[in-house]
């Protein structure tokens, strides 16, 4: 599907593929074996200008659009969905929050370090009791002169571990008559006396990147760490969990092309009954189903991308991509392990570890069954 992209597009997917290919993809198995966040790949990819992408170059971005932000990460995510989604949650759900709501202030002192990758961001909403019910947030933020004080916790923080740099929501108002209307927004760093990394998750898969809980304790932020307007926090997390589903659908797209290639490759070599397993149609058919979910999320996804770039509304477009995306690669890990039999499902090959790494997508950012609401909702108020 090139010839949908731009010159300046297809230049930044071939850098970014031979990047994948020689560097991230000969430290994935160690990477999900040893559970080590891979620091010295994410310097890399900050000097080739990866972490700042769909950002202006007068905050030391890449300045360049979303579709080569989703391109990216597609690449990266097909050697290692560790790293695809450590750079995603730092660009979708750190710095674009800034970037879109911050003040001119806030944006001069931070976006500079986000966008070069000198400083990891990371993004806190979900809480034990507020997970898809968002609203259901218990964090507390109350006004002390010219500070606010945070407390509570919050769950599941991606990069939360190696992350110096936290967009963080609490409660501001909790007499509001809806839920959603008291939370707002704030900027939080991690050395700011208070803040804890708290535990941190074992989990299935996407084991390079951290998911942590964040603890606050008596957290005190100046009053200009308030980012976007008081009490419209939902309005900021909704509006950029839109952009962020987008990164964890290029983050699927990318597995479920791995287990493409994968399978393609195998299917060949692979000789039973004297002729490679390429040649029965049970395999050919089970190719064929993976390369056309994978084209149709693609689509969806680039689709989604465009829109986001032309400025225009795309937050079903979003839910419609993370959705068919995360749900094709699922079932292209789960196909794959078919088609490689016993040796899929032993750690000798890759494919275990892309199924492994392919479930979280249909829950982060809005399950799929979020998703389906979202989609359903907006078709019903037409």
């Amino acid at each position: 599907m090139d010839y949908f992209l731009t010159e300046e597009q297809l230049m930044l997917k071939e850098m970014v593929s031979k990047f994948s290919t020689e560097v991230v993809a000969p430290q994935a198995k160690e990477t999900d074996e040893t559970h080590q966040y891979p620091k010295e790949i994410i310097n890399q990819a900050s000097e080739l200008g990866l972490l700042g992408i769909p950002y202006p170059s007068d905050y030391e971005g890449s300045d360049m659009d979303f579709v080569s932000y989703f391109l990216a990460i597609e690449e990266i995510s097909r050697s290692c969905a560790s790293t695809g989604v450590i750079i995603s949650a730092h660009t979708s759900l750190c710095t674009d929050p800034i970037f879109r709501f911050g003040t001119d202030q806030q944006k001069q002192k931070y976006l500079p370090d986000l966008c070069s990758g000198r400083k990891l961001g990371c993004f806190g909403l979900t809480e034990t009791d507020a997970g898809s019910d968002c609203g259901g947030t218990k964090t507390t933020a109350v006004k002390d002169g010219d500070h606010w004080v945070l407390n509570g916790s919050k769950i599941f923080i991606t990069n939360g571990k190696e992350a110096e740099v936290a967009i963080i929501f609490a409660q501001t108002d909790p007499n509001a008559k809806k839920k959603t209307s008291g939370i707002s927004a704030f900027i939080l760093e991690k050395n700011t006396p208070g803040y804890k990394v708290g535990k941190v998750e074992s989990k299935l898969g996407i084991h390079g990147s951290s998911t942590t809980e964040i603890i606050l304790d008596n957290c005190r932020i100046p009053v200009d760490n308030l980012l976007g307007d008081l009490n419209k926090g939902f309005k900021v997390a909704m509006v950029t969990l839109d952009g962020g589903r987008l990164g964890i659908a290029a983050q699927a797209l990318g597995i479920a092309k791995a287990c493409i290639e994968e399978s393609i490759k195998y299917a060949k070599d692979r000789v039973q009954f004297d002729q490679p397993i390429a040649k029965f149609q049970a395999i050919q058919w089970m190719i064929a189903d993976m390369t056309t979910e994978y084209e149709a999320s693609w689509l969806l996804t680039y689709r989604a991308s465009m829109l986001k770039d032309k400025g225009k509304p795309y937050t079903q477009e979003s839910a419609m991509a993370k959705l068919k995306a995360s749900e094709t690669a699922t079932f292209c890990g789960r196909t794959a392990i078919q088609i490689f039999g016993g040796y899929g499902y032993t750690k000798d090959f890759p494919v275990e570890r892309f199924y492994r790494d392919a479930k979280i997508t249909e829950i982060y950012e809005g399950t799929s069954e979020i998703q389906r609401l979202v989609i359903a909702s907006m078709m019903l108020a037409k």
